[in-house]
């Protein structure tokens, strides 16, 4: 069965997108069939697997109007092995015309539904606020991963982003489960990422991912090389976190699956 995963946060700069890339990507060199949806018109998604953002034919957009399948607007990504429906800033006119449209807040999931089949995960990249992107991505998804930093105002944004969850969830998606916190960007010598690390522990439990994503200069540059990090230093501690995670994902699927233990 596929999984289908937003990874969303309202909140901008908690590395989502840098976790949606890596995550595909780590779970592709796993021999699991991936495909991601760059759900976010500032298409830094589809730049960071190295396909031009501005020289796209069709894209997310065609596919949520209705102007194109998702299986034609499919993409290899330019390393890592898995599939891609490409955004660029195209897709900020969806917001609008989605309004009048019947049937806005499932329009991703009815294109994806024929793509079941041909996955073992979809990854969908939302955009950084709650609109009509993000609940067409909410709607279509099994489950959500949460990344976000270790820091002050987290733990209040986290709270609104599962408050929209639990609604998408009671409206129109049943479901609908909460995949996981991710916590990156992490810096184990700051006493506040700590101790936020710790309520997030104490409230959630298991949902946590045990692994971390740390701070990490190869992290951040390679997605200006278009590369998912373990393309571009496979060594490095971001790509091997990201690995990690993969790893525990298919684990956590695993333990869970019918008949499993």
């Amino acid at each position: 069965m596929t999984r289908i995963i937003a990874v969303a946060n309202q909140k901008g700069g908690v590395g989502k997108t840098t976790t949606a890339v890596n995550l595909a990507a780590s779970l592709a060199a796993n021999e699991r069939r991936v495909l991601m949806v760059d759900l976010d018109p500032q298409g830094n998604a589809t730049m960071g697997c190295g396909i031009d953002k501005n020289d796209l034919e069709v894209s997310a957009l065609d596919v949520l109007m209705g102007d194109a399948e998702a299986k034609g607007t499919i993409l290899k990504s330019g390393q890592g092995d898995f599939d891609l429906i490409p955004a660029n800033a195209d897709l900020t006119a969806a917001e609008v015309r989605l309004l009048n449209e019947f049937g806005r807040e499932t329009r991703l999931h009815s294109a994806l539904e024929p793509l079941a089949g041909d996955y073992d995960y979809i990854l969908i990249d939302c955009p950084p606020s709650i609109n009509m992107l993000t609940v067409n991505a909410l709607t279509a998804a099994t489950g959500v991963l949460i990344p976000m930093q270790c820091e002050y105002y987290a733990l209040e944004g986290l709270s609104s982003l599962l408050s929209t969850v639990e609604q998408i969830r009671d409206a129109v998606n049943p479901a609908l489960q909460l995949e996981g916190l991710l916590r990156t960007m992490f810096d184990p010598r700051n006493n506040l990422a700590n101790e936020v690390s710790s309520q997030l522990i104490m409230h959630f439990g298991s949902k946590v991912y045990r692994t971390v994503i740390p701070r990490n200069v190869r992290l951040a540059e390679a997605p200006s090389f278009g590369l998912p990090a373990m393309y571009h230093d496979k060594y490095s501690r971001g790509a091997l976190a990201y690995l990690a995670l993969a790893g525990e994902i298919i684990r956590r699927e695993e333990q869970t699956a019918p008949g499993a233990g």
